[in-house]
């Protein structure tokens, strides 16, 4: 009896644990009771309270919320740009609490790309060293990190303003080119506080265009949205209110919107590359008429 007791316990722990590490096994993202406090005293205040949260890996995950509920302070300490007051962050399986300021920045710099509701270019550089500067972090040289921000400039239709200046472009292009930033070093996670917030509907329709490409391939996005007809590009709608998640709702995705959505982009850029050729050709023959 004692060890058919003890071959039945045997069979329950490992059960569990299989069931536990298939569980974490896709989870990037998870957090306990995680809070985040501002002010002492009287003018103490949660801007988070006991956070519960688990992301897995190829998500894409939209947060709403009215303002002052949240969204940006969690944002900011998905990304490490911030710090929990008390609870439990694991990022990729590693606590981060437990991980160095430098191999946090590290992290960042190869896993996460961040797109800001305000540009936060640099106005002294040009759009292609602005798109390339999170490449400098990783060592890439001058000649490969142009050519990888230009490749990814070509899918915003950006080609052509390479080495204008920030000031030189109008309000949509400049988010384009921070959205294309976030993009040039292949991140894992994307993490986007009100990305279209700057745009207009055409270029908002673009941006979200190429974001649902870049999640069908296997990348996560979280993203912080007041426009509530983003929600259709989600595969899951976070709710937030004073400091905690209200709602946390599955979506369903539409696979063959997403098949609709890639044939659409590469459309888009064979279109853009003839109409390159065509500008050279023409730039070419002017050259030899001159």
């Amino acid at each position: 009896m004692f060890f058919g007791d003890f071959g039945a316990c045997l069979l329950v722990l490992a059960k569990r644990i299989i069931e536990y590490m298939s569980r974490g096994k896709n989870e990037i993202i998870r957090l306990k009771s995680l809070s985040k406090r501002y002010g002492v005293g009287d003018a103490e205040y949660y801007a988070l309270r006991d956070i519960n949260l688990t992301i897995k890996s190829g998500e894409f995950v939209v947060i709403m919320g009215p303002s002052g509920c949240g969204k940006t302070t969690l944002l900011n300490i998905l990304g490490m740009l911030d710090r929990a007051t008390s609870g439990e962050y694991d990022f990729d399986g590693q606590s981060v609490a437990r991980i160095s300021r430098r191999k946090q920045a590290r992290l960042r710099s190869s896993k996460i790309g961040f797109i800001f509701q305000s540009f936060n270019l640099i106005p002294s550089a040009t759009v292609i060293d602005n798109v390339a500067l999170p490449l400098v972090y990783c060592g890439f040289g001058k000649t490969r990190r142009h050519k990888i921000a230009s490749k990814v400039l070509g899918r915003f239709h950006l080609n052509e303003r390479e080495f204008y200046m920030p000031g030189q472009l109008s309000g949509g292009q400049q988010q384009r080119v921070a959205i294309a930033r976030s993009l040039v070093n292949s991140p894992s996670i994307i993490l986007a506080d009100e990305p279209t917030g700057n745009l207009d509907s055409r270029s908002s329709h673009i941006v979200m265009e190429e974001l649902k490409e870049i999640h069908a391939q296997g990348n996560t996005i979280i993203m912080v949205t007041h426009n509530a007809n983003l929600t259709t590009y989600a595969t899951r709608v976070i709710n937030m209110l004073d400091g905690t998640i209200f709602t946390d709702l599955q979506t369903v995705v539409d696979k063959g919107a997403v098949k609709k959505t890639k044939l659409e982009v590469k459309k888009s850029r064979r279109r853009v590359k003839e109409r390159t050729k065509k500008v050279k050709k023409v730039k070419v023959k002017d050259a030899a008429a001159n």
